[in-house]
């Protein structure tokens, strides 16, 4: 059946028209929550009310305002919180479904990035997810008056509604696995330990998660700053998601007054209220799950050569990684002697943005319970090395893809190839049985499959850092004292 072809199935809301393509049925854009604007702006999500008649699901929704360095587009509509459905065979019934959070340093979040294409996914058995969901001031800038995070309030109406309707597609309601990478992970780690996301979903996946949390001191200031004396519900969306952007390329060199979050120009993420997320999810994890976890060897290479500094930087740059990241600067110099300034800068960022956040979520599970599955990718793009997000397109099986095709050429190497069915494959087999097809991390002997051109099951090879950070987990942002 091509394009083409409609296919109609009833959700509790109202029924839904999508379409058949590249073997599976696509279901595009379908409302979870009213649009967040006028009254509700700033609120919880509002549940849809129900429609009459048949609702086009062939088009992605529009995107919720978004704030960073690469324009994604803005579009006049307010539908933003829309997610999609993808399934081998709406007619089945018991498909593991995985439930994608696309990441983009909680400023921007674009479920329908070609790099997301759920066709293999599909073509392995899984119903496939990815949701729309509010990112930058929107979604979790601290504002009296608003619940926080509203972001992640967002995402549990999401799963919410994956409950009440994934069987219409052939989904499981009760093997729902939630998966993100970067601040999709990050999502994850903080819905892992959010009381009204318990029971949504069995299994996790999280790739790259981040160190990233602010205090509501510190989060009170940027939006202080972000209103200059307005009230933020009489400032358009996206002339807002426009000043966040600029806002965060101005911290730049402002440790005095911002701390560490200036170093990372990232004015806005998830912060730690009492209501919403009480502690970071190291600490609070206390109910294991099957956890699959993973990170890349150079993370920070990519913002390195996005920055157009990769190879360059000074022992200065590197002594400031190490004051404003390094649980221990002396440990670092011990622990990497022979580094160079540039590479001892890369490692400690590295580390203390994505490495020791995901290799210590996998500790933290596996010490209450659950099944800890940890990878490091190793496998290096040309000028890139195993740089952060270089896992995405491999787990999707979309090297075609625009983001594919650049960073991997036209034509993948045989070893591209293998790593990409071998991570995919881990995701399927994960989402449908708990088990990604190597041995479990344990406390101890903290087994790791490391991907690359042989990819091989071994002790955690990051073990220096892994020794430096061993009794320090990510530290909020804070004012500085």
């Amino acid at each position: 059946m091509d394009g083409k072809t409609q296919l109609v199935v009833r959700t509790v809301e109202g029924a839904v028209a999508g379409r058949w393509r590249a073997g599976m049925a696509e279901f595009r854009g379908i409302p979870y929550a009213q649009p967040p604007v006028g009254d509700l702006r700033f609120a919880a999500p509002v549940p849809v009310p129900h429609w009459d008649g048949t609702r086009q699901a062939t088009e992605f929704g529009p995107l919720p305002p978004q704030s960073g360095p690469v324009q994604v587009g803005s579009a006049p509509e307010t539908d933003w919180l829309t997610l999609n459905v993808s399934t081998p065979d709406p007619g089945a019934a018991g498909l593991p479904v995985l439930v994608w959070l696309p990441g983009g340093g909680y400023v921007i979040s674009v479920s329908g990035d070609p790099t997301y294409d759920p066709t293999q996914l599909c073509a392995d058995g899984l119903v496939v997810v990815s949701v729309n969901y509010r990112v930058g001031v929107e979604g979790f800038a601290f504002i009296d008056g608003a619940p926080a995070n509203r972001g992640f309030l967002d995402q549990i109406a999401a799963l919410e509604w994956v409950q009440r309707n994934i069987s219409h597609f052939g989904g499981d309601p009760a093997r729902v696995c939630v998966a993100g990478q970067s601040a999709g992970a990050g999502s994850v780690a903080c819905l892992l330990v959010t009381t009204e996301a318990q029971g949504l979903f069995q299994r996790a996946i999280a790739h790259s998660v981040p160190g990233a949390f602010v205090l509501p001191s510190l989060a009170k200031q940027v939006t202080a700053a972000l209103a200059n004396g307005e009230d933020l519900r009489n400032v358009d969306p996206w002339e807002l998601a426009d000043s966040l952007t600029a806002f965060n390329a101005s911290l730049s060199g402002h440790h005095d007054r911002w701390g560490p979050m200036a170093q990372i120009g990232a004015g806005v993420c998830p912060v730690l209220d009492e209501t919403s997320l009480p502690r970071t999810p190291w600490s609070a994890l206390s109910d294991g799950v099957d956890l699959l976890l993973g990170h890349t060897r150079d993370e920070f290479r990519l913002f390195s050569v996005m920055a157009g500094r990769a190879g360059t930087f000074t022992a200065e740059d590197a002594q400031l990684a190490l004051d404003l990241f390094a649980p221990s600067p002396d440990g670092y110099r011990a622990g990497y002697p022979e580094a160079s300034p540039s590479e001892l800068m890369e490692i400690v960022y590295s580390d203390a943005l994505f490495r020791m956040p995901s290799q210590q979520l996998a500790e933290a599970n596996a010490l209450v319970g659950g099944r800890s599955y940890l990878f490091e990718l190793c496998l290096a793009a040309p000028g890139l090395g195993a740089c952060h997000s270089l896992d995405v397109s491999l787990a999707f099986g979309t090297l075609d893809s625009p983001v594919g095709r650049q960073v991997f050429g036209e034509m993948p190497t045989a070893a591209t190839l293998r790593v990409s069915e071998e991570l995919r494959r881990a995701w399927a087999s994960f989402a449908a049985t708990g088990d990604p097809g190597w041995a479990a991390y344990r406390p101890g002997q903290r087994l790791t499959r490391v991907m690359d051109t042989e990819s091989k099951t071994v002790p955690y090879p990051e073990e220096a850092s892994r020794k430096i950070w061993e009794r320090h987990t990510p530290a909020p942002f804070a004012l500085p004292t």
